[in-house]
Parts: C-alpha cells; structure tokens; sequence
C-alpha cells in the first residue's frame, strides 16, 4: 500500500515552519491573490520565494492555491499574477476554474495541476476529465462517502492522484460554493472573502432570525414541525479511522486551516504523522492519546464528515455554535542550554511560575515536564512571562529543541 502524503495548511511563515517541523511532507499556501483564504496572512511573491525555497531545503513540497472564481474582469491580472510565479519553483499549483486551468497549462506548462474541492468532483467520469485536461491529482468534494472514495480509486487509472480532507471545518454548502456572505454582508465566498456568516450567532425571535452584531436587520425563517435547523457544521476528525483512510487508496490526507494558530498547525500535523507512521511501521495500534491531542486545539465538536454516513443526515450539524478551546499554548521553544538546563523561550500567552505544563515535541503527544525558575533576558527571576512574545528562559532538566512547544497542562 503506498504512503499517502500529509499535507498541511500553511496561512503564513510561522505556520508553515510549524508544520514542516512537525511532520508535514508538503504544505499549501496562498498568494496575495486568487486563493480561497483572502482572509490568511498569504505571501507576497518575496515570501513565496523563500518559502519554497525554505520548504525544499528541508524535502517538503510546496503547492499554491489559485482556486477562485476569476470573473471577466480579473482575467488580465490572473494572466500577469501567473507570469510572476514563472520564476518560483511550485510543485503544484490548485485550481477550481476550468478557464485557469487552461491558463496555467499554457503560461507554466512544466507545474503540476491540482482541482481544488471547489470543483466538486464526486466521480471517477470528473476526475478522469479534469486529468484528461491536464490535471494530475483531484481533491473531492467533502460531501463523498469512504465507499464512494473506494469506487472511484478503483475506475481511475493508478497515477492519478486523489486528495482528500480529513481534519478540520466543513462547509455547510456544497464544498464552499456558497453565496450566503455575499447575501448578508457583500463578500464573495468563491472569491476568498467569506465572511463565515454559517458560524455566527443567532437569535429567533418569532419567525426572524437576527445576528448578534447586526440587530436592526432580521431575516425571516419558516419553522418545520417545531424546529429551526441553523448552519454550522462539526469539525471533521478521522484520527480513528486511519487504516480504512489508506486503504482506500486516498494520496494525499488533507488538513484543513491555514486560517488556524501556528499551534493548530503544529498539533495536528504531529498528531496525523504518529498515527501513519505508525501504520506503515507494520504494527499499528489506535493510541487514545492522538484523540487527546486534537481535543487540545481550538475546535468545533468533531465528527467523522461524511465518510462513514449519508450526506443527507443531519450527524454533521454542530449543536452550538461555539469553539471548544481547551490547552492554552504559552511558548515556543528557541534554544536549550543543556550545561544550564534553560530553555530559551518565546511567549504566546502568559505563563505564571508555577503552572504545571506540557512540552510536545515532534513525533510525540504532549507530556508534562518539571522547571523551578522563570527568567527574564537578563536572567533575573521573574514570577510570569507577562508581554506578548517577550523572550524569557525556562530552568528545567528536560533536554528541549528548537521549535518545542510548551503549553498548560
């Protein structure tokens, strides 16, 4: 059974460094334009440069989204905003768009062609003529079923690659086709600027619904047999079902978030990596603890997507509208003296001497750790780590690495 490969989100610098560090074999990232996340962070054509450069360095392969839905006016800066890529070394670039697709084939004829979700394709007649037109790998539509998955691996041809999500949020629309932001607040979700309006808070009142932020606009609602079904999805987890994932024949599993902390980044990608090691190390045993560790991260109630239920059923709906937030990520690790024992540390949230805390370091779920002393950059004690990404040391035996992340326990 091949290996598929773990891609993970990069939403900027720092998370693209934490996913690599923690395991990923490529990442995908968004420039400054035509890419579903208007939102993210992104990369300038500077900061794609060295972050391919940065990622190949370290055999990790680097894939770009341009994955909207250019409309006729954004034709001649697609066109230019391509011939700027010419000159970086992308080893795929995603699409959704039939008419990019064609462009890209003709301005970088020697990149690979990936079809982003977006295009929705649910069958092995849509894979087969997104590759007959160039394609070499498939990402499909979130709404498919492990069996629907299997059918379509077997009436593909073998070199053609198919990429699946299996982590992250859903999408209460069909794979992101979605017109709801630009409804309520003008933003075009399938121009990378939706505004989640699915994962905001509501309140009924009679037969209106208003949104918290915006109580002078009430849209009305229709009650069916005593209820009134609202938008959100669960997050999707798969960390149980890695066997009949590769088994399936899936190349590549996918992690939703480049939206996401470099934290997210850090954890789940860890945690995706010891599970498909573990696997492919011919003795593979399901450990509770990877569950732990994605239930540490910031995270709507999980369920398992659509792989092992029809698309029809409502199992996928979360129940509320909140993010469940459970370990606080206090630091990041950049340096160990190990004649000093100090670990040289960058604060992300406050930690106060004397909370008890867990280092997770690649490869391994997160285990709590001994220290005596907090110090500031002179090395004067100090009773917490008090500013925003203030440098201080951490006195502890435990031999650290550059990137460790620290947290609460």
């Amino acid at each position: 059974m091949k290996r598929p490969e773990l891609l993970s989100p990069a939403g900027n610098m720092e998370k693209m460094k934490a996913a690599i560090l923690y395991g990923a074999d490529a990442v995908y990232l968004a420039g400054k334009l035509f890419g579903m996340r208007a939102a993210a962070d992104n990369f300038d054509i500077p900061e794609l440069i060295e972050a391919v450069e940065y990622a190949h360095e370290r055999g990790v392969k680097v894939y770009l989204t341009l994955n909207t839905m250019p409309r006729e006016k954004d034709l001649p800066l697609l066109k230019e905003y391509i011939e700027q890529l010419r000159p970086i070394k992308l080893d795929a670039l995603i699409v959704a768009d039939i008419g990019v697709l064609s462009l890209v084939h003709e301005l970088l004829p020697d990149v690979d062609i990936h079809i982003s979700t977006q295009a929705n394709a649910v069958s092995s007649l849509a894979v087969r003529s997104w590759c007959a037109l160039g394609a070499t790998r498939v990402v499909l539509a979130r709404e498919l079923t492990l069996d629907e998955i299997r059918e379509i691996r077997q009436n593909v041809p073998p070199e053609i690659e198919l990429e699946c999500f299996i982590h992250g949020s859903m999408c209460i629309s069909y794979s992101g086709r979605c017109l709801l932001s630009g409804h309520i607040v003008g933003r075009d979700a399938n121009m990378g600027m939706c505004a989640q309006p699915c994962r905001w808070n509501y309140t009924i009142r009679g037969y209106e619904i208003t949104e918290e932020k915006r109580p002078d606009r009430s849209m009305p609602i229709e009650e069916i047999n005593g209820e009134t079904f609202i938008m959100a999805s669960r997050d999707t987890c798969t960390i149980e079902h890695i066997p009949e994932l590769v088994e399936a024949g899936i190349s590549s599993f996918k992690i939703e978030g480049r939206m996401k902390s470099a934290y997210y980044t850090a954890v789940v990608t860890n945690t995706y990596r010891m599970a498909l090691d573990s696997y492919f190390s011919g003795s593979y045993a399901y450990n509770p603890d990877w569950l732990r560790e994605l239930l540490s991260v910031s995270h709507r109630e999980y369920a398992t997507g659509y792989y092992f239920s029809d698309s029809h059923t409502d199992a996928n709906l979360a129940p509320n509208n909140g993010y469940i937030k459970d370990k606080a990520y206090l630091a990041v690790c950049l340096s160990y003296d190990e004649g000093r024992g100090l670990a040289k540390l960058e604060q992300r949230n406050k930690m106060t001497l004397g909370d008890r805390v867990e280092r997770l370091t690649p490869g391994e779920c997160g285990a709590e750790i001994a220290y005596d002393a907090l110090l500031d950059e002179s090395l004067e004690p100090i009773d917490a780590s008090r500013h925003p990404y203030m440098i201080f040391y951490m006195h502890t035996e435990c031999r650290m690495k550059p990137g460790d992340i620290i947290r609460a326990l």
